[in-house]
């Protein structure tokens, strides 16, 4: 079992850069496939971002590609997603999961609450 708790997130200005952090709590977090979530008011939770548990492959949606960076240390339990160039867009609550077995990126069995990130314009 693995719990996940989000930060990072907050209010910015468009172009602006952001680094949401996810720390991950057991002794298996460098098991776990990690992955970042996020959901619009109104929208639907889509896919941003993924990294293999040893953080040697990772796979972005077209949307973020380019400006996005997901990444982690398993020294320390933690993923990160490092944001730049955000856009109005952008905004949305982001969710890190974990996932232990499996090969799907979009499939997740652990999740965290959420932080929020508010891209103004």
């Amino acid at each position: 079992q693995v719990q996940l708790v989000e930060s990072g997130g907050g209010l910015v200005q468009a172009g602006d850069s952001l680094r949401l952090s996810c720390a991950a709590s057991g002794r298996t977090f460098s098991s776990y496939s990690m992955g970042w979530f996020r959901q619009a008011p109104a929208k639907e939770r889509e896919f941003v971002a993924a990294i293999s548990w040893r953080g040697g492959t990772t796979y972005y949606a077209d949307s973020v590609k380019g400006r996005y960076t997901i990444s982690r240390d398993n020294a320390k339990n933690t993923v990160y997603l490092q944001m730049n160039s955000l856009k109005p867009e952008d905004t949305a609550v982001y969710y890190c999961a974990a996932r232990r077995y499996g090969s799907s990126v979009y499939e997740y069995d652990h999740w965290g609450q959420g932080t929020q990130v508010t891209v103004s314009s």
